[in-house]
């Protein structure tokens, strides 16, 4: 990994995007000049193969998915060790979506309160078809309770190639493009185990 540059204020990440396209983006979202949201928007018109992943200390639900619709695909509240934020990097440039714990928690909560409240009651006769295999489920369930990948991996004695396979295989069967939607659609299933 090589450090692209630096910016103090969002005015300064914006012309540094307007010159180079890195291949991450760490943005907080309480920046001094601008919002983290209107960087996060500047570099996905400007660098659109770009990964975006928010650090901030901003936990509530409001911030979480203003940041994800405008573009963030990985959600870090600031209280990783540098070891820490390499491999979410890493999961990142990987296909992953690194997302703190308490946040993928709200966030699951918010898509289950959602879900109950706009969908129709299931039929209890219906069988929930799982498409995926055991071990793609294994893997979804380790992510929802909030492993890392490589965490993922050390658990289930497996390569962090392979938990990456299982995770694309699982977005592809689930017709989804990030860990968290993968995750609500399987316990919408009704196919996750509580932690």
């Amino acid at each position: 990994m090589a450090l692209a540059g630096t910016a103090a204020t969002g005015r300064d990440a914006i012309e540094f995007l307007e010159r180079d396209c890195p291949d991450v983006l760490l943005v907080d979202l309480g920046l001094p000049d601008v919002s983290g949201l209107e960087v996060i928007r500047h570099a996905v018109r400007l660098c659109p193969a770009i990964d975006i992943m928010v650090i901030t200390v901003f936990g509530d639900e409001a911030s979480i998915l203003a940041a994800i619709e405008a573009g963030a695909t990985g959600y870090l509240l600031k209280d990783s060790s540098h070891r820490e934020l390499i491999g979410h990097i890493l999961d990142l440039r990987a296909g992953g979506s690194p997302i703190s714990p308490v946040i993928a928690r709200r966030l699951l909560g918010r898509m289950r309160t959602s879900s109950t409240a706009t969908e129709p009651p299931v039929q209890h006769t219906a069988i929930q078809v799982n498409p995926l295999t055991g071990r793609e489920t294994e893997v979804l369930q380790l992510i929802a309770q909030g492993y890392t990948y490589a965490e993922v991996g050390e658990a289930l004695g497996i390569s962090l190639h392979t938990v990456t396979s299982h995770i694309k295989n699982s977005y592809r069967k689930l017709s989804v493009c990030t860990s968290g939607a993968a995750v609500a659609r399987v316990a919408a299933l009704g196919l996750l185990k509580e932690p």
